[in-house]
């Protein structure tokens, strides 16, 4: 009897990142109803997130509608963009910033687990560190906990699985 497993880790692609700030800056650099104002979008040190500037809230939402269309395109989740933080205005220019959800806790972990465990009582999962492993001696039990946990809107990490073997 084989067992199979995958591993369910938060995390984004850095390189995917760098390629939607530069198609997002272009985009910005060509519209024409942001020539003239203090649009722009920079890293946050260490490219954990990005520092959104526009003119006000109106502008900072579109930004963000830019990137949210380029991380779709590339198939990235959007839940990677921690929205929360508030909108800072100084100088006639507003900024936001945005950054990048990454890593499971053990709340978030705890949770898979629960969600896992109710709906396939067979199928093993254990938290180890950021990752939950999940084992089964069915591949297509894996593959329906895959789906099950791509189709939960109420999750709000992104969520991503390797070393499926």
């Amino acid at each position: 009897m084989a067992n199979f497993s995958f591993d369910i880790v938060s995390e984004y692609d850095k390189a995917e990142m760098n390629n939607v700030y530069d198609q997002a800056l272009r985009e910005i650099a060509s519209r024409y109803d942001f020539k003239g104002t203090p649009a722009e979008l920079e890293w946050l040190d260490d490219k954990k997130g990005f520092k959104v500037t526009g003119n006000g809230e109106w502008q900072i939402d579109a930004i963000l509608d830019i990137i949210r269309k380029k991380l779709s395109a590339r198939n990235i989740n959007q839940k990677v963009l921690d929205t929360s933080k508030d909108v800072t205005e100084s100088n006639l220019k507003t900024t936001k910033e945005v950054l990048f959800k990454a890593g499971l806790d053990q709340e978030k972990a705890k949770t898979l687990t629960k969600l896992i465990r109710e709906d396939y009582p067979k199928v093993k999962s254990q938290i180890q560190g950021d990752t939950v492993r999940v084992m089964s001696s069915s591949k297509d039990d894996l593959q329906s906990v895959m789906q099950l946990l791509r189709s939960r809107e109420d999750l709000d990490f992104p969520i991503s699985f390797t070393n499926y073997r």
